[in-house]
């Protein structure tokens, strides 16, 4: 997530901001810990329903001020084992951490990271892992035209591309050398919402960009050996967009995996899910606040449960049937109760519904929480005291995921007609 993500952390701060690496450091010994595990050869299938429904640790490690990344910048408090101990009580099984590191990134024609922030990212790796847990990590805001010190840019021109090329996978192959005797929890993903920061349809030129940097890490990381030669690696297409990256009118391309040693493809898409925008997202006049087939007012003519079905169809038909694990890397509502009291209830509906359609479709979905909680919040747990603020909405998810047989998504509370021009689904 990118713009979105930063105004609510404007609302949050209140120009709060911290020392650029606090809590950095604390693992200086890490590099040195005895990190091999007995792997565990899980295929598409096995994995898809070993990661179950995950969590994002959003607005933290890719959290930045001027160029400079920082976990508690954004106005969260520094990670800990017990947020993630509470995760994995609420029954969520991976954990996606998004992870910048623009300054942290020395000069060329090493680009050697910053130890110490390094060691931070493999400690909270570890209270992931150590929890039997799946550990997504990113490379997250360096692609965003948005953000100060970026780097990874796939529009820039072509004598950029060089150096922009090199400096990526010389910066994977430490992430992936750091990591490589990690067991199978561990996932790696190649970059996030990658584009030319213009939402029309993709540019060509920087869509080959793109398809090149995913090219760039899967043999980066394929070459430092050990487990990284038969882990799972995860990649996306423009934007995250799933009909920029499923549909064939477009350019994505799925790299070639000849350092793989594992017995099969060990490559996974990577797209997001905020659809509709007006209902997700969106805070303006033209906000919706109902969605689905018992909303009676304000909601949207599109993106209702017809879509959702024909997204998912589109991922498993593309992809999941090829071999190919899809994972929703990101996907929610925020919270817009000040608008409507009721909005709630629709947002657990929008996202058990989508979670039983994805997972009907093998297909991996990871809630988007960015610690804000409260108006305008994705937020469903305080990450200062670890209470539970979005309990409704965690049961619902755990319902869709957990549930072995079809069965009928509870209306919103309060909505129990059909809406006569609700189309079926």
């Amino acid at each position: 997530m990118r713009k979105f993500i930063s105004r609510a952390a404007a609302l949050l701060l209140a120009g709060v901001m911290t020392a650029a690496v606090a809590g950095c450091g604390k693992n200086s010994g890490s590099e040195a810990k005895d990190t091999a595990k007995k792997w565990t050869e899980l295929d598409q299938t096995q994995i898809t329903e070993a990661m179950g429904l995950g969590w994002n640790l959003g607005n933290q490690l890719e959290a930045s001020s001027g160029g400079l990344p920082s976990e508690t910048c954004w106005g969260n408090p520094e990670i800990t084992k017990e947020l993630i101990d509470t995760i994995k009580a609420q029954g969520f099984k991976t954990v996606r951490i998004p992870v910048s590191y623009l300054d942290m990134i020395g000069d060329g024609p090493d680009y050697k990271i910053d130890t110490d922030w390094l060691d931070r990212v493999q400690e909270v790796v570890d209270y992931v892992v150590d929890n039997d847990m799946f550990a997504i990590v990113n490379m997250h805001g360096d692609g965003y035209y948005t953000v100060d010190h970026s780097w990874l840019l796939c529009a820039e021109d072509d004598d950029k591309q060089t150096e922009i090329k090199d400096k990526y996978g010389k910066v994977w192959t430490q992430i992936a050398d750091r990591f490589k005797d990690y067991d199978q929890h561990l996932i790696f993903e190649s970059m996030n919402e990658e584009f030319n920061n213009d939402y029309g349809k993709p540019d060509e030129k920087a869509y080959d960009n793109i398809n090149a940097y995913n090219q760039i890490f899967v043999d980066s990381v394929r070459a430092t050996g050990s487990n990284n030669e038969k882990r799972w690696l995860l990649l996306p297409g423009w934007n995250t967009n799933i009909e920029y990256t499923a549909n064939d009118e477009y350019n994505f391309k799925i790299p070639t995996d000849n350092g793989c040693k594992a017995d099969g493809k060990r490559i996974m898409i990577s797209v997001h899910y905020y659809d509709p925008f007006n209902f997700t997202i969106d805070e303006n006049k033209t906000a919706k606040t109902q969605w689905g087939k018992y909303a009676v007012k304000n909601y949207d003519n599109w993106g209702q449960e017809d879509y959702v079905d024909s997204q998912m169809a589109l991922l498993n038909e593309k992809f999941v049937s090829q071999g190919y694990p899809v994972v929703i890397g990101e996907f929610g509502a925020q919270d817009k109760t000040e608008k409507f009291a009721d909005y709630n209830e629709f947002r657990r509906y929008w996202s058990e519904y989508l979670i039983k359609a994805a997972k009907k479709n093998g297909v991996v979905c990871v809630y988007w929480d960015n610690g804000y909680n409260g108006n305008k919040g994705f937020g469903i747990i305080n990450r200062f005291d670890y209470t539970i603020t979005q309990p409704d909405l965690i049961a619902g998810m755990m319902r869709a995921i957990n549930s072995t047989d079809d069965y009928e998504i509870p209306s919103p509370a309060g909505y129990t007609e059909v809406r006569k021009s609700a189309k079926a689904s």
